[in-house]
């Protein structure tokens, strides 16, 4: 007999802990090979975990609910022979470890503080603790000076609000670094009135009055807010507008689809032709595909568009196209359908929603002729296109101006003002316009 370990499976590159939704065994129960053990959730998506080995669920390990590091032995599972070598690791999921070959595994809340720090250097926060530093107004730099207690010493909730607890007396009194020299200078006494005392926090629930309807977040509605409130706080926002001509793209299209669909078996949407638009631009100003830590900038040579699609619950969810500027446009038309039908199915993985180098949403689609996107963090750029909509446009010719029934759409985009300034965030913009605009409208498919 021998006891194999499930472990929490590693589901992206950026993603350091998984939360526990529901165990489908429990212990005693028989599990065959590759059989769902429990849904796992992320901030990105959910997802199954299958068993590694075939035998009887020993030992469970966490609880529902519980949030749980990449790595960490969620269960055990008593195998029916003694294997001495572990089972074939399965697609995106780490492989089972036999207790008798395994030194260590990694334990949920190692005791005392230590450095933590990725193999690049890079210290992991939360979003929690990042709502939690930015409310209290803490800086990167004061944030990284704080040790942590959890995993891998990162730093977990009961840490930064002790922090903020002592940082907050420490200034009610006069707080200085023992290794400070400090100048005292008289001064004269002034009274000053006694401050009034902090009203007591009430313990009553919140009374709604007239006729109201209370529902309750789900878990992915919680984790979008929370995103975009992180956001918000740790980029500066700046969006610019523009406007393009895409007569020549829509006529195009119009004249292609048909085709298109009985030749490749997949609609061409317009969608696509935005993300190749994109591509070509972001070539000319790839600092546009960027990523800030700290003090260093990260310009991303792979070029991994993410599109914002909504999903039949009225929540968002973000597929990554990976590699964007190596697929042709029946490769991109393919990736976008294939993601999108994946998303409204449920039927998403981990790594289709991680690894998101510049976003492109269209608000459009529901009717809105622009808008001001919240920036898909840690990216520094998100860019909005809004309806199609025919207008009367003056049009310059070299026989005079005219007026014509033009196709027209607005783009937008938010971008990080650290990285990005004015300058170069409306001339990418102004690129991407004249992309769309410069469509040629005798393309060959």
């Amino acid at each position: 007999m021998a006891l194999v370990d499930l472990v929490m499976p590693k589901l992206g590159e950026s993603i350091m802990e998984a939360t526990i939704l529901r165990w489908h065994k429990k212990p005693g129960d028989t599990i065959a090979m590759d059989e769902t053990v429990l849904d796992i959730a992320t901030d990105k998506v959910d997802s199954e975990v299958p068993s590694t080995a075939a035998g009887t669920l020993s030992e469970i390990l966490f609880n529902e609910n519980d949030v749980v590091p990449i790595g960490a032995v969620i269960a055990r599972i008593q195998t029916g022979a003694a294997a001495t070598v572990a089972p074939a690791p399965q697609p995106s999921f780490t492989p089972a470890k036999e207790v008798e070959t395994v030194a260590e595994e990694i334990p949920y809340q190692p005791a005392g503080a230590k450095a933590a720090a990725s193999s690049n250097g890079i210290r992991f926060y939360s979003p929690l603790v990042l709502n939690i530093a930015a409310q209290e107004g803490i800086s990167m730099t004061e944030l990284e000076k704080i040790p942590g207690t959890g995993n891998e010493g990162r730093v977990t909730k009961k840490d930064i609000l002790q922090y903020v607890s002592t940082r907050k007396t420490a200034a009610g009194g006069r707080p200085q670094a023992a290794s400070e020299e400090v100048m005292v200078i008289p001064m004269q006494k002034v009274e000053q009135p006694a401050p009034a005392p902090a009203p007591a926090p009430s313990m009553a629930p919140t009374v709604y009055t007239g006729n109201v309807e209370i529902i309750e977040m789900d878990r992915m509605r919680k984790l979008i807010a929370e995103h975009m409130v992180r956001s918000k706080a740790t980029s500066p926002h700046v969006t610019s507008f523009t406007e393009a001509d895409v007569t020549n793209l829509v006529q195009w299209r119009d004249k292609v689809k048909k085709d298109f669909e009985k030749r490749e078996g997949t609609k061409i949407t317009f969608t696509p032709l935005f993300i190749e638009a994109i591509v070509r631009c972001i070539k000319k100003y790839p600092l546009i595909n960027s990523s800030l830590d700290g003090d260093k900038i990260i310009v991303k040579k792979d070029i991994n568009i993410g599109m914002a699609t909504a999903l039949p619950s009225g929540n968002l969810i973000v597929p990554v196209i990976k590699n964007a500027d190596q697929l042709n446009l029946v490769g991109l038309t393919r990736q976008v359908n294939n993601l999108a039908d994946s998303a409204r199915n449920g039927k998403l993985k981990a790594d289709d929603t991680t690894g998101g180098t510049f976003t492109l949403t269209n608000v459009g689609t529901f009717g809105s002729l622009m808008g001001t996107p919240i920036i898909n963090q840690p990216q520094v750029a998100i860019l909005a296109v809004g309806a199609i909509k025919k207008r009367p446009v003056v049009i310059e010719t070299p026989h005079g101006d005219s007026i014509a029934i033009r196709h027209m759409m607005y783009l937008s985009m938010s971008y990080d003002h650290r990285i990005v300034d004015g300058s170069l965030g409306a001339t990418f913009l102004t690129a991407v316009a004249n992309e769309l605009q410069n469509f040629k409208a005798d393309r060959e498919l």
